[in-house]
């Protein structure tokens, strides 16, 4: 009996001991998002790409990631930010052909320029996260697909655009 009480101090102090760390090493608890950010518009993507439709179906999966995963509402004016972006590529490529040269598996890669700025400041959000320039972020997704076993190129574009619109909103979480 008294190993056991010895053992559950022992367990509690650890727990004690654990929770202090993380608490001294600035870990949160919850939603790593900016406070002061209360909505955000998310206008029309635009695109360089000649396939169409392709902007239309990112702006709305960026949307509903936005009210899935954020505390923003999304709205169309009077925004606290704006989140802009650009479809830059959409690109297939053949990964592997039969004997008949026909495409066994192929590639979609998807490229697309973000910029989240604060509307009441004019502020880049994003900026410290910026491989390409100042003001874009570029983010690139690919799918691969067979059309031997059913699958399409539009089920591989819209699980690009998912994986897409996730790290969208993955850039809007605070920096640590």
């Amino acid at each position: 009996m008294n190993h056991s009480h010895a053992r559950r101090a022992f367990l509690s102090s650890c727990v004690l001991g654990t929770l202090t760390a993380l608490a001294g090493c600035g870990y949160m608890v919850g939603g790593g998002f900016d406070p002061q950010i209360r909505s955000v518009e998310v206008p029309m993507f635009e695109t360089s790409s000649l396939r169409r439709g392709i902007e239309v179906q990112l702006t709305e999966a960026v949307q509903k990631q936005i009210q899935l995963r954020t505390p923003f509402r999304v709205v169309k004016c009077d925004a606290d930010t704006r989140l802009s972006g650009r479809v830059v590529d959409l690109r297939k490529s053949v990964l592997g052909e039969n004997r008949q040269d026909d495409p066994r598996e192929l590639q979609v890669n998807l490229v697309v320029e973000v910029v989240w700025e604060d509307l009441r400041s004019g502020r880049i959000l994003a900026e410290q996260q910026v491989p390409v320039g100042p003001e874009l972020l570029s983010l690139r997704s690919q799918a691969e697909f067979a059309p031997e076993v059913g699958q399409s190129l539009a089920t591989a574009i819209q699980q690009s655009i998912n994986q897409l619109a996730r790290q969208v909103v993955n850039l809007m979480e605070t920096p640590w």
